[in-house]
């Protein structure tokens, strides 16, 4: 029999228990550079968003984070990259409501909102009507009576077929029995350009996107539920009689098949960045409201959403 001291047992008994204790994962963290997807024109509200709130997440997320923009057919493009990338947790989409639920309803997409696992929703922001400010057009039943003095004789330009201020000229021609010509760009600076080039005579644009800047322009109308801190003077449309709201929100979304520790932690890290003073501060200095819905409560508004746009498709196609 060998001789075990008294030292030795008790070490054993102390270092075996030790031993069989199960690991404690640590977080999560990305291996390499985090890519987020946008899908419109670099300088637009979206994009602005995306590299406002790059800089806060990738503080939580210990790596640097990309804003790649993906233009094209309202974010078709953007969000069907997202959804065929790799469930690693290294590829997000910042969506942009409510094409991000309007897209599936109007065509046969190539992305569902089955195609995601949902992050967080961080900010919303009320479209409107803007128009030059040395130009004709005074006010949102000024723009209603000339365009029922001249159907379709106004051109109006929005960021694209479907996304919110797409939908805004549809309830205002629906509500009202005004026509418009409608034309289709890739994001707010272009439509900017346009308008003051003379080539439009009213851009839809969100209060986010015309109060950091608003030289040469007069924004006579937005989508809000009550008139905006950073556009006071600004009248909401249910005030002028139009009884409907609209605003362009915007979250973050990865892969359907991203594990659940990977989701969690991006979770737990957008509501740390979307919490923080210095976000709430970045985003109320570029007139831009922060509003955090957890990816859960998030998704159920969504897929609930996407039921009313697709009843509204069918009794009003905003495509032919």
């Amino acid at each position: 029999m060998s001789h075990l001291s008294r030292r030795s047992i008790l070490g054993g008994l102390i270092a075996a228990p030790l031993a069989a204790a199960p690991a404690i994962a640590s977080p999560w963290r990305p291996e390499r550079p985090v890519e987020l997807v946008v899908g419109f024109a670099p300088g637009g509200g979206t994009d602005i968003v995306a590299r406002l709130f790059a800089r806060h997440l990738e503080q939580r997320l210990g790596q640097p984070i990309t804003v790649v923009n993906r233009p094209g057919a309202s974010s078709e493009v953007a969000l069907t990259y997202v959804a065929r990338s790799r469930p690693d947790g290294q590829t997000l989409a910042l969506t942009n409501m409510p094409s991000f639920v309007t897209v599936p309803v109007e065509r046969r997409a190539q992305y569902t909102l089955d195609s995601f696992a949902f992050v967080g929703n961080i900010m919303t922001d009320p479209t409107g009507i803007v128009v030059k400010a040395d130009g004709p057009i005074r006010d949102v039943p000024d723009l209603i009576r000339r365009a029922l003095a001249d159907p379709e004789g106004i051109t109006v330009s929005t960021s694209g077929i479907g996304t919110d201020d797409h939908l805004m000229m549809v309830m205002i021609q629906r509500l009202t029995g005004a026509r418009f010509t409608i034309v289709h760009f890739t994001g707010a600076p272009i439509q900017r350009t346009n308008l003051m080039g003379g080539n439009v005579q009213v851009n839809t644009m969100s209060v986010g996107e015309v109060m950091p800047d608003p030289r040469g322009l007069r924004f006579i109308g937005h989508g809000g539920s009550a008139p905006s801190r950073f556009a006071p003077e600004v009248p909401t449309f249910k005030s002028l009689g139009l009884d409907f709201e609209m605003y362009s929100e915007r979250g973050l979304v990865v892969p359907i098949a991203t594990p659940d520790r990977i989701l969690g932690r991006l979770r737990e890290a957008v509501q740390e960045a979307a919490s923080d003073p210095a976000t709430i501060r970045a985003f109320e200095a570029q007139s831009i409201e922060p509003t955090l819905e957890p990816g859960p409560m998030w998704e159920a508004r969504m897929r609930a959403a996407q039921v009313q746009y697709a009843e509204l498709w069918r009794n009003t196609p905003w495509i032919s």
